[in-house]
């Protein structure tokens, strides 16, 4: 009986020991297999972290596009709509020099007179409300960027190429000349 306890012994600790052996096996089995499934993970990882950094660069290289268009845009707007209130300007150049002449003139109406100095005056209110500024001439140095000379005239009272008299009105919209004056220039 002893002996069958023995061996019965044996058998249990046999059985325990190739449990053991199998478990231990399983967990390595199981090891290698999370260990195939973490490098699996890594990879689909690394991959989804490239293509949100492609995606996020492609949204930046558009978002800079859109602001470059944006402000190409405004640009375009801008100097379109400074060539038309330009052009539309110069056609009413005249008018205005006709006025101004009618405001010079003598009459014996001085209600005549008053009034068409009041629609010159509002004329060049509205051009000033436009960004229209005439062209500072008498006094000035000459600039044939912005002046044209007529004439030229020996004053020994006034300076080299310093305009002596303004035979025309000239005007800017903002840096763009829509008419030069005319004007006579000294020495």
């Amino acid at each position: 009986m002893e002996e069958e306890k023995n061996v019965n012994s044996d058998n249990t600790k046999l059985e325990n020991e190739q449990n053991a052996s199998q478990n231990v096996k399983n967990e390595v089995h199981e090891e290698a297999d999370l260990s195939d499934e973490l490098k699996a993970l890594k990879e689909k990882l690394a991959k989804q972290k490239e293509d949100l950094e492609d995606k996020d660069d492609r949204i930046k290289r558009l978002m800079a596009e859109f602001e470059n268009f944006k402000k190409r845009s405004d640009k375009e707007r801008t100097g379109l709509y400074n060539s038309v209130m330009g052009d539309v300007i110069i056609s009413l150049l005249p008018v205005l020099d006709n006025l101004e002449k009618a405001a010079k003139t003598e009459t014996k109406d001085e209600q005549y007179k008053n009034g068409i100095e009041m629609v010159v005056n509002q004329f060049k209110d509205v051009l000033k409300n436009n960004g229209v500024t005439e062209i500072e001439t008498v006094g000035k140095k000459f600039d044939p960027s912005i002046h044209e000379a007529v004439s030229l005239v020996q004053d020994d009272k006034l300076g080299e190429k310093e305009i002596k008299e303004e035979f025309r009105k000239g005007y800017m919209l903002g840096d763009r000349v829509l008419r030069h004056s005319l004007v006579v220039v000294a020495n």
